[in-house]
């Protein structure tokens, strides 16, 4: 027989688990589940050392750090965890097999009528029983927008970064950012006290981070590089890299001789298990309703894979959406369900 559980936590990222911690204190019986092998999401495998501050009440915090804040906010409820565990289908629930004996749903609310028994989700690594799912994927899978100029691919890592995993290690050298969002600004932002010199090279005159970082970069020692493109890469005769600039209008190139490239072109992300899971997609994204319910009973969805008007892709949106999306799969369940108490009648005593 099945354990059900009240609510499933697919995507092991700052949303999913802030989720988890959150139904932890609403005394849910949670699972959470995340396809690789680590929690963390994008923030800790993909800018690792860089510095978050959508945060409210934190000054700056890295994608390591913040996932271990998360992870020791969960551990005051320990949720169950399951990792390297790939959703590969959400179906409902019709099989007599689970174990529902704590399950109060009133029969006469609409949920309850379009889906008695819940979900039953087809895993890699088997089958997972749940009244409620709430989906915290984020991009899905993600890797980095590539250089679109050819190079020796053992320079991967070392000359060509596309995810600083030692931040200490670019000390005093002379640093060239390819990019000219919120990333690559901030990487400027970052490096420019630490490195020798900072070159920013962007192919648009303007840049399309936040307004006070571009203010901040413009009145900072970072050199601007606007607009060009990078035309090749090769080495010098003293192993550092050289990279030809072509200008986006006119023929004037520029050359820098730097020590490391950082590419901070954003990443492609791919979230083909959503068309998997039947739900309604604009442009790949989820819609939800104002309580993040999608277009299926029961199911919820959080973070940077929904979309709705108004909607803004930052770290502190997620975690304002997640209470408001537990609290509407429990009362799913227990429609009779009381408002949740202040945080601190539960966890500071």
């Amino acid at each position: 027989m099945l354990h059900q559980y009240e609510i499933t936590i697919v995507g092991g990222g700052p949303a999913g688990m802030f989720a988890a911690f959150y139904a932890g204190m609403r005394g849910a019986d949670v699972l959470l589940v995340e396809s690789t092998a680590a929690l963390g999401g994008q923030p800790a495998t993909q800018y690792p050392q860089k510095m978050i501050y959508d945060i409210a009440g934190i000054d700056g915090v890295n994608g390591v750090a913040l996932t271990q804040r998360l992870a020791q906010q969960m551990d005051h409820f320990q949720p169950e965890i399951r990792l390297d565990t790939r959703v590969d289908s959400i179906n409902p629930a019709t099989g007599t097999d689970l174990v529902v004996d704590w399950l109060q749903v009133d029969a006469n609310t609409p949920a309850a009528k379009a889906n008695p028994h819940g979900y039953i989700l087809q895993t890699n690594q088997g089958s997972i029983a749940t009244q409620t799912v709430l989906i915290a994927t984020g991009g899905g899978a993600f890797a980095p927008r590539r250089l679109a100029v050819d190079y020796p691919t053992e320079w991967d890592g070392q000359r060509v970064i596309y995810t600083v995993r030692d931040v200490a290690a670019l000390t005093g050298q002379t640093l060239a950012i390819a990019g000219g969002g919120d990333s690559a600004i901030d990487w400027a932002l970052t490096l420019v006290d630490r490195a020798q010199d900072v070159h920013l090279i962007h192919r648009r005159q303007q840049f399309r981070g936040l307004e006070s970082s571009v203010a901040q970069l413009k009145q900072s020692r970072v050199h601007i590089h606007t607009p060009f493109v990078i035309d090749g890469l090769s080495l010098t005769a003293n192993d550092q890299l050289a990279v030809d600039l072509r200008p986006v209008h006119g023929d004037e190139h520029e050359h820098l001789v730097v020590d490391r490239l950082l590419v901070n072109y954003g990443f492609a992300s791919d979230n083909k298990q959503l068309r998997r899971w039947e739900l309604a997609l604009d442009h790949n994204l989820v819609t939800v309703d104002r309580l993040y319910q999608t277009s299926r009973p029961g199911i919820f969805a959080i973070g940077d894979v929904v979309t709705y008007p108004g909607k803004v892709k930052l770290i502190a949106n997620a975690f304002g959406e997640a209470p408001i999306a537990v609290d509407a799969a429990l009362r799913t369940i227990h429609p009779d369900l009381r408002q949740p108490p202040h945080s601190a009648a539960v966890i500071g005593k």
